[in-house]
């Protein structure tokens, strides 16, 4: 059982808290770049319960910066963008995308007061579309040659929602195999057609014709095994379908808050569960396509139906009771939550509360994987407090040596499915027309 002390050590992540000093040791994503679109390409963020404001100078650098100016305290998302920096509205005081105090315009002439003043910057860097910073003490540690971050632009997509609760409990969703069988599970099975394009649990499992939809129903009671990696964890979730075949579906946790799941047969979800608050979070997620380009605009217009500009809020929220019909969960699906399962998710991760009671949980068998990650991540906390170095935090040697991982879904042999998954992502890999080991 999960501990009220133990609880409060994994979900609260404030500078000064255990897991809020363990997550500033990694990039995390923090904005989408189509939030920087526009004329004025300057956003305030709340980060891990830091205010923060995100900007592009001039010349296309980015920057993130306190919000707060250290002359007395005004808004810097208020800030005019002008001159390579932030010029705050206050007394104009300016400031570089490091955070340098370059001009204080309302000083004596020739004063040099402006060089002894820095704002607190950090590094931040873009990629497919998804913007990361680094909100440690220190170097950055280097980002691993993952498929989401070495695939090129075309075959990327990214999008971001918000949740109304901790991340701990977002994050653990994403690393249960068992409640797709019931959370997501529909009655009729949907069209696995082109129309099915950009939506996940439609199209069928590599190497069958049977839909998703189809097996997650039909065969509950999945078999989890959890692997340690150099990552994190790797997930095996088998569903045996007979004596001759079983349906595989590998997924990973990348450490300390992120995984990779299989969206189809040709595309994965890489995910990050990042604070707002300590009772907020953002999803980040990069979609990598190994087949052919992917199609953003669908993709984007797909998941606009279900989220509101600017601060992609869910259109179905605890507000309006996710959208729950009564008659729906009587005859359509288990939720009665509408056919999207990113709706099922908000429910089944907010209705928990801001912050989940663990002391109450009664985790069972099919529970495997988020025990194992909860001790992975206490025992990391207690690593970092000793001045030892947790998994993930790489440099750039063994950040070029880990890529993947692999994610599928499968219909492997019953026996030999061990060696059959590896082989099915050695295929999709060489067949990858950005992969490195493309043919």
């Amino acid at each position: 059982m999960t501990t009220a002390a133990e609880n409060a050590r994994m979900c609260l992540t404030g500078a000064a808290e255990p897991a809020g000093k363990l997550m500033r040791l990694y990039w995390q994503p923090v904005a989408l770049a189509e939030e920087l679109a526009g004329p004025r390409p300057v956003k305030a963020l709340r980060i891990m319960g830091q205010d923060m404001v995100l900007f592009r100078d001039e010349a296309g650098r980015l920057g993130l910066l306190d919000r707060a100016c250290p002359h007395r305290g005004a808004d810097l998302a208020f800030a005019r963008r002008e001159q390579g920096g932030l010029r705050c509205p206050f007394h104009g005081w300016l400031f570089d995308v490091e955070g340098r105090c370059l001009e204080m315009p309302a000083e004596p002439a020739g004063s040099r007061y402006c060089e002894r003043i820095r704002q607190g910057s950090y590094p931040v860097r873009e990629i497919n579309g998804l913007i990361f910073a680094y909100l440690g003490a220190g170097a950055p540690p280097a980002l691993p040659d993952f498929d989401c971050f070495v695939a090129p632009a075309s075959h990327s997509f990214a999008f971001k929602g918000f949740m109304e609760c901790n991340w701990l409990q977002a994050l653990e969703v994403g690393i249960d195999p068992a409640h797709a069988s019931f959370l997501h599970r529909f009655e009729e099975d949907e069209s696995t057609d082109a129309a099915a394009y950009g939506r996940q649990f439609r199209a069928a499992s590599i190497d069958s014709n049977i839909p998703m939809t189809t097996l997650l129903r039909e065969y509950p009671r999945p078999r989890i095994d959890v692997e340690p990696t150099e990552f994190g964890l790797r997930l095996l979730t088998r569903r045996e379908l007979n004596a001759r075949q079983t349906h595989l579906r590998v997924t990973n946790l990348l450490f300390p808050n992120a995984f990779v799941i299989p969206m189809s047969a040709e595309m994965t979800i890489t995910q990050w569960h990042v604070p707002v608050a300590d009772g907020s979070n953002y999803w980040f997620a990069l979609f990598t396509s190994f087949a052919a380009p992917v199609d953003k605009e669908q993709m984007r217009r797909q998941r606009l139906e279900l989220y509101e500009l600017p601060d992609y809020t869910p259109r179905l929220n605890r507000a309006n009771n996710w959208g729950y019909d009564p008659e729906e969960q009587r005859t359509k699906t288990f939720t009665g939550m509408g056919f999207d399962i990113n709706v099922h998710d908000q429910w089944a991760c907010e209705s928990l509360g801001p912050i989940a009671d663990r002391t109450r949980e009664h985790l069972g068998t099919s529970d495997k994987a988020i025990i194992t990650y909860r001790r992975l991540l206490l025992r990391s906390i207690e690593q970092m407090e000793r001045g030892e170095t947790p998994v993930m935090v790489l440099d750039r040697a063994a950040a070029s040596a880990m890529t993947g991982p692999a994610s599928m879904d499968a219909i492997a042999p019953a026996e030999g499915w061990e060696s059959y998954w590896r082989e099915v992502d050695r295929r999709r890999r060489t067949a990858a027309p950005w992969s490195r080991t493309a043919a």
